[in-house]
């Protein structure tokens, strides 16, 4: 017999565990949660293994705790050794193995009282029970189910590191991403020293929160400010450049959005674009030719997104067509403007969250101009900023004429 309860029942609040780590926590709603199961996706190279293992000593050093375990099934123990030397937390209190054989993981986890336990990785991990080879869908999925299930009995925290495909989701079945509590995407490209934790998913916590950190010769270092960080290598007086004032789960953030409108020597033209959706890029440049009366049809389109960050926000569609119509007029705008706001396919400007926090991080900035939808007039003013609140792209053009 199944017994039910009623919603307003008393609980017992989540017990969380501090890293240190102020952009681990931020990402993880202000901790780790005991007796959670945590999947962490990234390129090959981008820094996993490491974060992980800083994580690891972390939690062990900030909590004088000998309960943090981690398991390698892709290296051998001495290759973790030089990583963790390397990161100047060689001295920690941390337990490390190097094995693929999950039931003798279990059976050992079993006997002991973990705080934390990371799997580096679940796809290198083998179940006898099952007849197939590591990181098939059933390996995989079997794998992790006993971890999670162990996990959620002895009340510990589980780092799962799962493997990328070439399109950049985790590999394996879809499924490990309904197990687990939390999965974080671990982005950032490998010509720039920046990487991005990002929450896309989380029981316990805000989505689309993420942490900034820094790759180093010693590893990650967490970045506090990144608005400041990611404009620090900006040009003013330069066209087709614009400064867009984004939002990223709680955290608002500032960044550089470049654009090249060059004469194309191709039949089609060229659209390239780093860090932002090109399907929205197209159709900006559509409303441009349609409402505006610009033709893109003879001109290559470059959008870079400056430090390698990656933006979803339809909140930047804006200060993307600003930068392409500075680009095209070659007109720089003002060095000290920010701008944000989604455009519409009848060329309408329409209002996003959070604009208030958008400008008072711009604020903080130095930046005294902000171009903002028209219906930010029922805003809080931010004081020291002036306003510009545009309700349709045909003003556009006002400021490059």
């Amino acid at each position: 017999m199944i017994e039910f309860v009623d919603l307003n029942g008393g609980s017992e609040p989540f017990e969380r565990i501090k890293t240190g780590i102020k952009e681990i926590d931020r990402v993880t709603g202000g901790g780790l949660v005991a007796g959670s199961a945590i999947l962490v996706g990234g390129d090959p190279g981008i820094g996993k293994s490491t974060l992980l293992l800083q994580i690891c000593a972390a939690v062990a050093k900030q909590n004088q705790d000998e309960g943090c375990f981690y398991i390698s099934g892709e290296e051998a123990i001495d290759q973790v050794r030089i990583r963790a030397k390397r990161l100047s937390v060689e001295k920690s209190p941390v337990k490390l193995a190097s094995t693929t054989e999950l039931k003798d993981i279990i059976a050992t986890i079993e006997k002991a009282k973990p705080t934390l336990v990371i799997i580096d990785s679940i796809q290198t991990m083998y179940l006898e029970d099952v007849e197939s080879t590591p990181g098939s869908v059933s390996q995989v999925r079997a794998c992790a189910y006993e971890l999670i299930k162990l996990a959620k009995k002895k009340g510990f925290v589980l780092f799962l590191v799962g493997h990328v495909t070439k399109q950049g989701a985790i590999a394996g079945p879809r499924v490990l991403e309904h197990m687990v509590d939390t999965v974080l995407y671990f982005e950032g490209e490998r010509g720039h020293h920046f990487r991005i934790l990002r929450a896309v998913k989380n029981r316990y916590g805000a989505t689309d929160e993420i942490g900034v950190f820094e790759m180093q010769d010693k590893g990650l270092v967490q970045v506090e400010n990144p608005s400041a960080l990611f404009l620090a290598e900006r040009q003013g007086n330069v066209s087709g450049s614009t400064v867009f004032a984004g939002i990223e789960g709680s955290r608002p953030l500032l960044v550089e959005i470049q654009a090249l409108v060059s004469q194309s020597g191709y039949s089609a033209p060229k659209r390239a674009v780093v860090g932002w959706d090109s399907n929205r890029l197209a159709m900006v440049l559509a409303v441009l030719e349609a409402r505006c009366g610009f033709n893109f049809s003879a001109y290559d389109v470059y959008l870079n997104i400056a430090g390698g960050l990656k933006i979803s926000e339809p909140a930047a569609d804006l200060a993307v067509a600003m930068a392409v119509i500075s680009s095209l007029s070659n007109k720089p705008l003002p060095s000290d403007m920010v701008v944000f706001g989604e455009i519409g396919l009848s060329g309408e400007i329409r209002a996003v969250t959070q604009p208030a926090l958008r400008l008072k991080e711009a604020s903080k900035l130095g930046f005294t101009n902000a171009i903002v939808p028209a219906s930010f007039g029922k805003e809080k003013k931010t004081e020291g900023m002036s306003y510009y609140e545009i309700g349709n792209v045909h003003r556009l053009i006002n400021w490059f004429n």
